[in-house]
């Protein structure tokens, strides 16, 4: 019998992302924003911060859903993933702006988020010209 001890398991970079760019692109993004989630402040940690890690997750559930959606479903799944992007940016700069991410901090976020919206776009478009007529 094999016995696996997770605790000391690593598993092989980027094995399910590698056909899906965007994919690691959000997961990337998320590394960066785990790593200053411990450092937010305690007063809104709990509320702001687990919105945000909570539209991260739902992204990357998202992105992960319309990689593997079939045609007919796919197209839904990416404007899905559009708008929680956009809920995304707009709870991380209320986060700046209430002084819980500092410049840097932000900055960092923001441009992987900008190129993640950029191929998320561009994704929608490609699935708006594919999207099979619907039969009315």
């Amino acid at each position: 019998m094999l016995i696996i001890n997770f605790y000391e398991y690593t598993p092989p970079p980027q094995l399910i992302t590698s056909n899906l760019p965007v994919l690691q692109k959000v997961v990337d993004a998320y590394k960066i924003w785990h790593a200053h989630y411990s450092n937010f402040p305690r007063l809104s940690k709990f509320s702001l911060g687990t919105k945000i890690d909570s539209l991260f997750t739902d992204l990357i559930n998202l992105i992960f859903l319309a990689g593997y959606a079939g045609a007919d479903q796919k197209y839904t799944f990416v404007v899905r993933a559009a708008t929680k992007l956009d809920l995304l940016k707009f709870f991380m700069q209320i986060a700046w702006e209430t002084r819980c991410l500092d410049h840097k901090k932000y900055a960092a976020l923001s441009v992987p988020l900008n190129e993640i919206g950029k191929d998320v776009g561009n994704w929608q478009k490609y699935c708006k010209k594919k999207q099979p007529p619907s039969e009315e």
